[in-house]
């Protein structure tokens, strides 16, 4: 159940990363963020065919949807709104589960590892960006050339996070445009990518519901599809094989803009939906969303949260156990360990 009072919050550590000033808490925060704008991300992130290949290989979003989406969620919660050392340390595990997803790309016949700086920059960038644009299209608008500055700046700043390197992170609207336009011709719309993308707007995987309700979950899940496909530019949709006319782009348009504007009114409904979305999320977002102070109120930059917690760089954790998760795969021709993504359970949620 949602935590919704705020007696039974506990209070963050610290602000993390961003904070109450941050352009990326009020984008983050507003409630097109976790729902149509994860979604998005996710759905764009299967383009990458080294990343779908790994996605494809364990076949997780089909065997365990719910648990992938709650995991997942919960990791880009944390960088927008987790403290710093519960952050850290998820940053920190993230590259021993992706020292696991290593593998021969079916179509390409390339290596591909999840630890990829260019697949985690495209994770990152297509996550942020999908984020901002489903705010800016069912929310209150475009941001200001400042704020949009600032926004992606914190983008930055989340990419120290990952394995990529933050100076390649777009800085604005234009250097975002030019970024799409680079990783266009090398993004693939093949058949395992096609099925992930559809699969992963499926809403209705997720949430059981009384049957009495499922004509209702139906219908929300209907607009929910719909007002993905409508934030995403013609060439994602034909390379995802995804069909939708421009009238009901239109017409999904209103219809969601006032239902996240009403959602606006009440934290607490926001949190009882995460809940039933993520449930692990929302000890996450819930002290930021009710306004429960962190016991330290500070920001951090991840370099001071790795000197205070003694982490490595991302780019640089770990490097035996990865070099030992190649050979096992490439040299030997074994199964990888599953040592990290067990350690994970303690961090970003049980497995089952």
């Amino acid at each position: 159940m949602a935590m919704t009072k705020r007696s039974e919050i506990t209070p963050a550590e610290d602000y993390g990363f961003f904070g109450p000033d941050s352009v990326a808490w009020r984008v983050w925060g507003y409630p097109t963020s976790l729902t149509i704008g994860f979604s998005r991300a996710v759905v764009v992130e299967e383009l990458d065919p080294n990343l779908v290949a790994s996605v494809d290989r364990t076949q997780d979003i089909y065997r365990r949807p719910k648990t992938r989406y709650d995991r997942t969620i919960r990791y880009f919660a944390l960088v927008a709104f987790g403290d710093s050392r519960t952050t850290s340390r998820a940053a920190d595990v993230l590259v021993k589960v992706h020292s696991k997803a290593i593998g021969t790309e079916p179509y390409g016949g390339g290596q591909y590892d999840a630890n990829d700086p260019d697949s985690q920059l495209w994770i990152l960038v297509t996550g942020w960006h999908s984020v901002l644009k489903a705010y800016e299209m069912y929310g209150p608008g475009r941001l200001t050339a400042a704020e949009e500055a600032q926004y992606w700046a914190e983008c930055a700043v989340a990419a120290e996070l990952q394995t990529c390197d933050p100076a390649d992170v777009p800085r604005n609207r234009a250097e975002l445009h030019a970024y799409y336009e680079r990783m266009r011709p090398v993004m693939s719309g093949s058949p395992i990518a096609q099925r992930a993308m559809k699969h992963l707007m499926d809403v209705d995987q997720l949430v059981r519901v009384p049957w009495l309700l499922r004509p209702g979950q139906w219908v929300v899940g209907r607009f929910f599809r719909a007002g993905v496909i409508a934030t995403l530019p013609r060439w994602m949709r034909e390379m995802g094989d995804l069909h939708q006319s421009r009238a009901v782009d239109l017409a999904v348009l209103p219809v969601l803009k006032v239902t996240f504007a009403l959602l606006t009114f009440s934290k607490r409904l926001q949190l009882r939906i995460l809940g039933l979305l993520s449930p692990s999320t929302v000890p996450v977002v819930a002290p930021v969303f009710l306004g429960v102070p962190p016991t330290n109120r500070e920001v951090l930059t991840p370099e001071q949260a790795r000197e205070r917690y003694g982490y490595d760089r991302p780019a640089e954790a770990h490097l035996a156990w990865r070099a030992k998760q190649h050979d096992k795969v490439f040299g030997k021709g074994e199964a990888p360990s599953d040592a990290g993504l067990i350690e994970s359970e303690s961090v970003l949620g049980r497995l089952a």
